[in-house]
């Protein structure tokens, strides 16, 4: 295993005895025949579930509806990308030579899909135990911050409200690029903001996730995700 790899591994919290799995995760599909949609699919299911057991622990007070929406905003693309960037997947990627010109290091779509491809690593590398503590490591600072109240509302609901309240007009959001493939698009959007000087920008594989992108990130400079 390499020191790229090697570093991964540390920041996983999780030694590979099988590092084969890693570099397999770790592989796109534009890169080889041989690639990490079969262990994505594992660790998809494997991070719901550990997901859904963390949320039903931590509130109990919540419906079975409030668990499933909060659980969704936990393994959605954005969320992943988030997590993947911080580990710095865009360094280890395997990818094809399209991919790397057209930045699939840094795409939200291709990093949340490499990060659940590594649960998937980790559940066949170790089992269960250990891929549970991957997802808690990985998922203990957003445990800690979750507010339910503000969660179950999307972003673009947090910012509009927040903004309504107090007297500024609703935000403007603006397209200002599409790229890729019909089937895999990458959105970037503007969203302008009164009370902020600069304009939000925010990248997603849809319109909807680009501006839900940008909500958020305009949500944390105005305080929204604290905001009562």
């Amino acid at each position: 295993m390499n020191d790229t790899l090697q570093a991964l591994s540390k920041l996983l919290g999780h030694t590979f005895r099988d590092p084969a799995l890693l570099t397999l995760a770790l592989t796109h599909r534009s890169k080889s025949g041989t690639n990490n949609e079969r262990l994505e699919f594992l660790g998809d299911s494997v991070l719901s579930f550990i997901i859904a057991d963390a949320l039903y622990e931590r509130f109990p007070q919540l419906s079975e509806g409030d668990l499933t929406r909060v659980r969704a905003t936990l393994v959605r693309q954005e969320t992943l990308s988030r997590l993947a960037r911080e580990l710095e997947l865009g360094n280890c990627l395997q990818l094809g030579g399209g991919e790397l010109k057209s930045g699939g290091f840094d795409r939200d779509s291709i990093l949340a899909d490499a990060l659940e491809a590594i649960l998937g690593a980790v559940y066949r590398d170790g089992g269960m135990s250990a891929v549970s503590a991957v997802v808690i490591r990985l998922y203990q600072p957003i445990f800690e911050q979750i507010d339910p109240k503000n969660i179950l509302k999307d972003p673009k609901t947090r910012l509009q409200e927040y903004l309504q309240k107090r007297g500024f007009p609703p935000p403007v959001y603006e397209v200002l690029d599409i790229s890729g493939e019909a089937h895999q698009q990458h959105f970037i959007v503007q969203c302008r903001v009164a009370e902020l000087e600069s304009p939000i920008r925010g990248e997603g594989s849809s319109r909807r996730y680009a501006e839900q992108a940008a909500a958020a990130l305009a949500c944390q400079q105005l305080g929204c995700e604290t905001d009562g």
